[in-house]
């Protein structure tokens, strides 16, 4: 439970222009810090990002933390979510110096946070360090890279899904088997590790939440590796 005596300085996040402008998004993410914070009088200033897909610049979560700083404000997210496997995002707000809430996920700390940044780092590194030793490979065995005959714009972009999917989903297991190690070794139960990989937005495989049953599953996995 919130202090009643904390001010916050909110910090809502839209990934288009055209939700920025509609206003899809944003009016949940209010709603989730009204119910967070019932007294708009603690709320001191709030900043709206809207961002693409491509754009890792975030004047306005730079204005929002210093804004926290100067007032001896916490940072309040409406909704960490899906932010958590964004690098840049999770840098910047572990290495704030203000205090943060997620409204979503208010057990989250900096340990938490910090975990997702290394993880994707370490990710992103490793899925590197893999696919040039596999060309060199390949190609010292004489191997002639890419076959010309198949590259048809339909095969590059079905070869780009499939290559983004197994990518995405295979970082997302490591993601969530690394944090329920962690929040395992912290004492938390198995509903409780669900909750917060749910909150987060891990998911299954198979794309489903997660439960007690299933992150006793990750874990046994995790013991096995």
């Amino acid at each position: 439970m919130h202090s009643p005596t904390k001010k916050y300085v909110t910090y809502f996040r839209v990934s288009t222009t055209k939700q920025g402008i509609s206003g899809l998004g944003i009016e949940a993410q209010r709603n989730a810090v009204r119910a967070f914070v019932q007294d708009p009088t603690q709320v001191l200033a709030e900043f709206t990002e809207v961002e693409s897909g491509k754009n890792n610049q975030r004047p306005q979560l730079q204005a929002a933390i210093e804004t926290a700083r100067k007032q001896g404000a916490t940072l309040l997210i409406a909704k960490l979510d899906r932010l958590s496997r964004n690098a840049g995002f999770i840098f910047a707000l572990r290495d704030a110096g203000v205090d943060f809430i997620c409204c979503d996920i208010p057990d989250a700390n900096t340990l938490t946070v910090g975990l997702f940044a290394v993880i994707a780092q370490h990710e992103r590194e490793t899925i590197s360090k893999r696919t040039k030793d596999a060309l060199a490979a390949k190609k010292q065995r004489g191997a002639k890279l890419g076959s010309p005959q198949n590259l048809t714009p339909a095969a590059i972009q079905k070869g780009q899904e499939v290559r983004q999917r197994n990518a995405r989903e295979n970082q997302q297991n490591r993601q969530a088997m690394m944090l329920s190690t962690l929040l395992h070794k912290q004492g938390h139960t198995l509903t409780s590790i669900a909750e917060q990989l749910n909150a987060v937005g891990c998911r299954t495989r198979r794309g489903n939440q997660f439960y007690h049953s299933s992150v006793r599953i990750l874990l046994n996995r995790a013991l096995e590796s």
